[in-house]
């Protein structure tokens, strides 16, 4: 009898820790349930806010939907104004930050130049060595060589990438192909040759030269320093180098643009503002004027305005300095970045990635936004596929980067003293030995304030 109630006890015990053991695998299946579930149904939203430019606000609705597709755990909240800054300025002045911005240097409010000099963007180099998100490759893999190592995507010149690049753009000198046929006027390679065709369309009372504002200068002198001295000297004008915008090189950039005020049309000045500007790109259309510097999105800007008889756009590098010389036609691409403040920052980063798969790229293209991606001119037709072949059909060397960051030196901006004192060296207000003397003033101070 008592063995058979010690043997009853052991039976007991044996199915208590069994039941306890069944129990526990029970709870911690739910658990696990429970965890996949809610990280499932878990959503983030994340907050993008991109500037809506002439490639309008349906492209950044459709990768939005695209990409919840994709990812059921991201919702994305955007943001689309023309005047971005304006909009999203005071909400970060309030601790309030977008995940993601599209938000190109070189603009007026230079936004995105002030959150550089203040540290306020996220290292993203880990985004370009990992996936694009839902393909089997790297980012860096996917992307054209070279976007990646300049200073308008590694502003500190540290090595680190902090803007992400988007929308590239060939710029160089614009002109109506028709016309130059019609008269059996050779496309100028070298700056002689541009002298000689401006005195031959002056005595038919046209201009040879135009620009929309002096903002367009950026990627014309960008192309100028390269083709007068090449990489090495267009980084060391980039950071400051003591004495370099006096050297004979850049000497030659500021005499060649003083140059171009002789063939420069009449009232080029008055309108180089941001409301009359499409009246001095309207010049092309009309036969006024031969060349002006813009970018590829010219094409649709001016799509509606009335054009001469045989009108076609083209557009051709920047003249070399010498026969036979290097030619360049500079690379404006926009930027996509993440502020350092930011909540969602990995989940920004792979939506970032986002924008070099093959599914967004073809979004952005039905717009007219050429993503840098391996492959893309392939896709092109017509106006654009010239535009983009220009490396190869005409022998351009591509140009790229901007201004090291500084951090803010009081009444010191290169942009405006390289640039914006265009306007004056056109009008004859100041000398071109004046205006060098200025930017090679505010080099200086620029040089020891870099990041």
């Amino acid at each position: 009898m008592k063995l058979k109630k010690i043997v009853w006890m052991f039976a007991l015990v044996l199915l208590v820790v069994g039941l306890a053991a069944c129990s526990g695998d029970k709870e911690e299946g739910d658990n696990n349930d429970a965890a996949g579930d809610k990280d499932k149904g878990k959503q983030t939203t994340l907050k993008v806010a991109a500037l809506e430019s002439a490639y309008g606000a349906d492209m950044w609705n459709k990768i939005a939907e695209s990409y919840e597709a994709a990812n059921e755990n991201v919702k994305i909240e955007l943001t689309l104004k023309k005047n971005l800054e304006e909009v999203i300025r005071p909400n970060m002045q309030a601790g309030e930050y977008p995940d993601a911005v599209l938000l190109a240097t070189g603009r007026p409010e230079a936004l995105t130049e002030t959150l550089i000099k203040e540290n306020g963007l996220e290292d993203i180099s880990d985004v370009f060595e990992g996936k694009v998100y839902g393909e089997d490759i790297n980012v860096k893999d996917k992307m054209l060589s070279g976007f990646t190592n300049t200073l308008a995507t590694n502003p500190y010149a540290d090595g680190k990438t902090y803007l992400a690049p988007m929308f590239y753009s060939p710029t160089g000198l614009f002109y109506n192909a028709g016309l130059l046929e019609e008269k059996g006027w050779e496309v100028p390679k070298t700056w002689d040759e541009m002298w000689e065709l401006g005195e031959k369309a002056q005595a038919e009372g046209i201009s040879l030269f135009t620009y929309p504002t002096t903002g367009y200068f950026d990627t014309f002198i960008g192309s100028m320093l390269y083709a007068a001295g090449g990489t090495d000297f267009f980084n060391s004008a980039m950071t400051y180098e003591d004495g370099i915008w006096e050297s004979k090189e850049a000497t030659k950039v500021f005499e060649t643009v003083e140059k171009l005020k002789d063939y420069t049309e009449k009232n080029t000045v008055a309108n180089a503002n941001p409301n009359d500007f499409t009246k001095n790109q309207q010049l092309i259309l009309d036969n006024k004027a031969l060349f002006m510097p813009n970018g590829t999105w010219v094409a649709g800007e001016m799509a509606e305005a009335p054009r001469a008889e045989n009108f076609e756009w083209a557009m051709m590098p920047m003249p070399a300095f010498e026969e036979g010389g290097d030619r360049y036609a500079f690379t404006f691409f926009e930027q996509m970045w993440i502020p350092a403040a930011a909540k969602n920052k990995d989940a920004a980063k792979e939506f970032i990635s986002y924008m070099y798969s093959d599914e967004a790229a073809e979004i952005f293209l039905e717009a007219g936004a050429i993503q840098p991606v391996n492959g893309i001119i392939d896709q092109l037709e017509g106006q654009n596929k010239t535009f983009y072949s220009v490396y190869e059909s005409e022998g351009a060397l591509p140009a790229m980067g901007t201004f090291a960051s500084t951090k803010p030196v009081p009444g010191v901006n290169m942009g405006d003293t390289l640039y914006g004192s265009i306007d004056s060296v056109m009008s004859g207000k100041i000398s071109y030995k004046e205006w060098q003397a200025n930017v090679e003033a505010a080099s200086d101070k620029l040089r020891d304030a870099m990041n």
